[in-house]
């Protein structure tokens, strides 16, 4: 996908593949569909699940300021992030806990889980007496 599948126009004002928020907000699922990537396409046109319809819904229903205040909460890491979750607040779940992602319009043709990694990033210490199998026979005098 090029930056110009999306960008912002010269207002100022969000565009996806030629489109602005308002008019994608304003299409069908599978019209929308078929501006996303094959991936995400595919899932949608195969039939989002029952768990995914079910956060469509609630993310439909939700207000910006009702989520911001109790962000909807989901394990669907997988779930394509469509026009109608612009603007809401997740909790994704990363396998230890929920974690917050405010949507953006720049998030369109991605998952939920992109934005929620799962994998800490480790930082070792030095090494000291007992780190290794050699620093056993370090004589003490």
């Amino acid at each position: 996908m090029s930056d110009s599948d999306y960008r912002t126009g010269r207002e100022g004002e969000f565009t996806y593949r030629g489109y602005d928020l308002d008019e994608l907000q304003d299409m069908s699922l599978e019209e929308v569909a078929e501006l996303l990537p094959a991936r995400k396409r595919r899932t949608i046109l195969r039939g989002l699940s029952v768990e995914q319809e079910k956060l469509l819904e609630k993310a439909r229903n939700a207000t910006e300021e009702d989520s911001a205040n109790s962000p909807i909460r989901t394990h669907l890491r997988d779930m394509p992030v469509l026009p109608s979750f612009v603007g809401k607040t997740f909790a994704v779940y990363n396998g230890s806990e929920f974690e917050r992602v405010r949507i953006e319009p720049e998030m369109l043709g991605h998952y939920l889980g992109e934005f929620q990694l799962t994998r800490n990033s480790v930082e070792h210490g030095q090494a000291g007496i007992g780190a290794t199998r050699s620093s056993k026979f370090v004589p003490l005098k």
